[in-house]
């Protein structure tokens, strides 16, 4: 029996380490560990809810207008104001946007190295990896001479000894099973994939002013004014046009490109459809309102939960059922560390009582994380991505049935293949091509409005704070690109009093709780089989199918500035 620590993990958001121990070269034990902290959930106090958007943006500089978005609608709740149309499209747009972009740039650039073997393209012969490439789809870059100078230029990183963005890979290892031509088809596509992501994102400089840390949202809309008969409003008709091209070179990209990669690239690894299990029961909070937010029953994505596995039925959200616990976590609660707290009466405690450097291990026993430990009802959920679809199929979204009845086809697989580390895999990519096709009509919409003179995009009704109660709670959730997001704000004084943010990787990579259960992480880890122990690559793709994001998860930090502990970075 050893113990194995993976720290950092990389090609990740943030600062996580792993412990495993394994037996008999599979993981028996697992332990997942935030190990960096910030502190937004205090610099917001005391400041006008108004601008909390702005100063929780700056959480993650990945997932940025997914805090700006939950936090207005934090406020939006406590004060009881709904937003225009406009502004509901033009925050499905972005959001959109935001989706495509995170699952295209996750699976080329965090996660698709799990499984290629860049050293592999080189071994490749360009004619059959053009056969290939063409035997997929009909994407146009698919010639010999194309993939042949994609190969040209891995072979001269290689020799020069500087790789770049491929430095530092388990190349060679054992557990690759892609042929060359696959590994240099996917190794082209990568690099393809910069430069999509890349002219992708304008959309959020065209309806955000900027990215990351978009500037345009509003307590009750946005800023980004609609007129059709001028040139320089943010939205007229030539921006709605530039809009609809980039959304429409979104949907090509995925249908011809992504997903067939995804599809390829999971064939050669099917007993993946039976690793990486989490607990079982998923939580998704809806995304994308086709009316007003409240009437979560019109959101385009269902909200629901789902327990043990079970697809049969879809059980509705409470957000009073949410809490955290601090058991395992470095932080106080003032009535013990045995209770779980709900959000809204949410504390920020910081006390690390973790081991000093240098050190092997850390003390499992006891507190052994930043992340707190985030529980629906006292039970672990798993939040991403894979919530979301199989919620959507389990409530009978017919055209998430169809996608994901199509995926399991494919691979001649059950349903409960899903449940697993390709699964989230899948799940990912069937959602980015679902959006792709999608937005395209949301942009549809908003050009109509504008045509039809429908220009409001912001209720000021209750704008000035002499209209707002001595006192109010609210919160917003929302479904971000890795799971669900939620920000709860107390209002004291026209100021904020309180505030407390649960997002995904908290959900996805918190602790164990007071009864011991382990985190998603933690249990997705259990029977991983390791060729290499000294090189845990099968570790990396179960973690990485999650798309962790640890800046957003921690978010705490001393008082007086003060570092409360380090963590030895271990390779």
């Amino acid at each position: 029996m050893a113990r194995i620590v993976v720290d950092p993990v990389t090609r990740i958001e943030g600062h996580l380490r792993i412990e495993a121990q394994v037996e008999n070269g599979k993981v028996t034990d697992a332990w997942s560990s935030g190990t960096m902290f910030r502190g937004i959930e205090l610099i917001v106090r005391h400041r006008d809810p108004r601008e909390a958007w702005l100063w929780t943006q700056r959480i993650c500089a990945v997932c940025t207008m997914v805090h700006a978005l939950a936090s207005v609608r934090a406020v939006e709740n406590a004060l009881d104001i709904e937003v225009p149309d406009n502004a509901r499209l033009v925050r499905n747009i972005i959001s959109a946007s935001q989706y495509i972009h995170d699952h295209v740039v996750h699976f080329y650039h965090l996660h698709a190295l799990d499984w290629v073997d860049v050293t592999g393209a080189l071994k490749a012969d360009p004619a059959k990896t053009s056969q290939l490439a063409q035997s997929l789809s009909e994407w146009p870059k698919s010639s010999t001479t194309y993939f042949r100078g994609v190969q040209q230029r891995v072979s001269r990183l290689v020799a020069s000894r500087q790789l770049s963005l491929f430095t530092s890979g388990y190349w060679g290892h054992p557990a690759y099973r892609l042929p060359p031509e696959a590994d240099l088809m996917a190794v082209a596509h990568y690099l393809e994939a910069l430069e999509f992501q890349r002219e992708f994102i304008r959309i959020h400089a065209v309806l955000g002013g900027k990215n990351p840390h978009l500037q345009s949202f509003l307590v009750g809309g946005m800023s980004t004014s609609l007129d059709p008969n001028e040139p320089q409003a943010p939205l007229n008709p030539e921006r709605m046009d530039f809009l609809a091209q980039v959304a429409q070179s979104a949907k090509t990209f995925v249908d011809q490109v992504l997903m067939p990669d995804v599809l390829a690239v999971a064939g050669f690894y099917p007993e993946w459809f039976a690793l990486g299990r989490g607990p079982g029961s998923y939580l998704s909070y809806g995304a994308f309102p086709q009316g007003g937010i409240r009437d979560t029953s019109l959101y385009f994505l269902p909200r629901g939960i789902l327990l043990h596995e079970d697809l049969s039925r879809v059980h509705p959200v409470d957000p009073e059922k949410i809490a955290e616990y601090v058991t395992h976590s470095w932080y106080d609660y003032r009535e013990g560390d045995q209770v779980a707290k709900p959000p809204a009466e949410g504390e920020t405690n910081p006390r690390y009582s973790g081991p000093r450097p240098p050190f092997a291990f850390l003390n499992v026993e006891e507190k052994y994380s930043w992340l707190k430990a985030p529980r629906y009802d006292d039970q672990v959920m798993e939040v991403g991505p894979l919530a979301r679809v199989l919620v959507a199929y389990a409530a009978g979204m017919t055209e998430m049935k169809t996608a994901v009845d199509g995926v399991l086809a494919h691979f001649k697989a059950p349903p409960a293949a899903l449940f697993s580390t390709l699964g989230r895999i899948a799940a990912r990519a069937l959602e980015t091509q679902l959006l792709a096709n999608h937005i395209v009509g949301w942009i549809g919409e908003l050009r109509n409005n504008m045509q039809s003179g429908k220009l409001a995009i912001h209720n000021g009704e209750k704008w000035e704070p002499a209209t707002w109660p001595a006192s109010a709670r609210g919160y917003g959730l929302f479904e971000a690109p890795r799971g669900s997001l939620g920000h709860w704000v107390e209002i004291e004084n026209q100021a904020i009093k309180n505030y407390q943010c649960v997002v995904p990787t908290t959900w996805n990579a918190g602790p164990r709780d007071v009864h011991g259960h382990r985190g998603p992480y933690e249990t997705a880890l259990l029977g991983t089989p390791l060729a290499d122990p000294e090189r845990p690559l099968e570790i990396l793709r179960t973690v990485h199918s999650f798309d962790p994001c640890l800046a957003c998860a921690v978010h705490v930090l001393d008082a007086q500035g003060q570092v409360r502990g380090r963590a030895e970075a271990r390779t």
